[in-house]
């Protein structure tokens, strides 16, 4: 058995590429690899790689992560500038016995001296983005001071994936350009171990995306890994980790930031869960084809979840080219 499984519409491409690889005997550290390359390499996806939108000081700062389930290897980046594919930075780095999460201009120059290629990330569309948020927060500077529900950090589409391959052999990994007009050196959960991503292959893999400041209160991925490691189903385990994390920070902090998770175990069974409205994601196993799930949350924390509709895609795509405004 092999599968893939990922967060949001913006990944079926890139674990279609995937899946070839896996039918194909590949390893499911190169394929999970390929996968989130594809994703990082498309310009018009505004929270991961090239076209990620910027920070509030109009720099593009990408955290990835990398993990082997096998050996327990973990990979990170945090916080890197102008470099093309930060997933694999961060896969390289989990070799790596010590320092293998590295920040800024740290992780900088170890991609620089590894060779990565270098690749100015911020693209006029991103910049035309930031200038039109701008222009939105000056025109309701007065609102937002009353109110606060202006907020800049809209916005915060983690690709993460989990990845199983006919060996048995799990990963997980994570790429994202965080919350669009961030403080400049923030991190969220994307590069942290067992709360953006977590994998061992005699248990499964979960990988999250959302709010990074409220999914590192819970540790899910590691959570939903612990869970389907004492037999819950993914989707039992993933309904379970977000229920009980939304319910405690509801109950300690009077509200929830987005939580939306995916999982597979070592059967290529699969789940996922999410406490929003919207969350989408991308699976393919060995006995199902490449497809993309809308997801619905019901009010006892199942989630329920139902093809995307052909129109549901064009317009997808639609709204993500569409020109922009300013």
């Amino acid at each position: 058995m092999w599968g893939m499984i990922a967060t949001w519409r913006m990944a079926v491409e890139g674990i279609t590429k995937g899946a070839q690889m896996l039918k194909n005997g590949g390893d499911a550290g190169d394929a999970i690899e390929s996968a989130i390359r594809e994703v990082e390499d498309f310009p018009y996806y505004k929270s991961v790689g090239y076209g990620g939108l910027p920070n509030e000081e109009m720099e593009v700062e990408m955290d990835a992560a990398f993990m082997d389930g096998n050996t327990l290897d973990i990979g990170a980046v945090a916080a890197i500038r102008d470099f093309a594919n930060p997933v694999s930075i961060a896969r390289r780095l989990s070799h790596e016995k010590v320092n293998s999460l590295l920040v800024a201009e740290g992780a900088e120059k170890f991609a620089h001296k590894e060779g990565f290629e270098r690749k100015n990330m911020l693209t006029d569309r991103a910049k035309a983005h930031y200038r039109k948020r701008i222009k939105e927060m000056s025109a309701q500077a007065a609102l937002q001071a009353a109110s606060q529900k202006l907020k800049p950090y809209s916005g915060h589409d983690t690709v993460g994936m989990a990845c199983l391959d006919m060996t048995g052999k799990m990963t997980a990994a994570t790429s994202t350009s965080g919350l669009f007009m961030k403080k400049k050196g923030r991190v969220g959960d994307s590069p942290i171990s067992g709360s953006g991503f977590y994998a061992d292959s005699k248990k499964g893999a979960a990988s999250a995306t959302g709010l990074g400041e409220d999914l590192m209160k819970g540790c899910i991925s590691y959570e939903i890994v612990r869970l389907m490691g004492e037999g819950m189903h993914p989707q039992e385990a993933c309904e379970t980790a977000v229920s009980r994390l939304d319910a405690e920070l509801r109950e300690r902090r009077g509200e929830a930031g987005d939580l939306s998770l995916i999982a597979m175990n070592p059967k290529g069974e699969w789940g996922v869960a999410t406490n929003i409205e919207g969350f989408s994601f991308a699976v393919v196993t060995e006995s199902q084809e490449p497809a993309v799930y809308l997801v619905t949350r019901q009010e006892n924390g199942r989630c329920t979840y139902e093809k995307a509709s052909d129109e549901w895609m064009e317009n997808y795509m639609k709204t993500r080219m569409a020109p922009i405004e300013e």
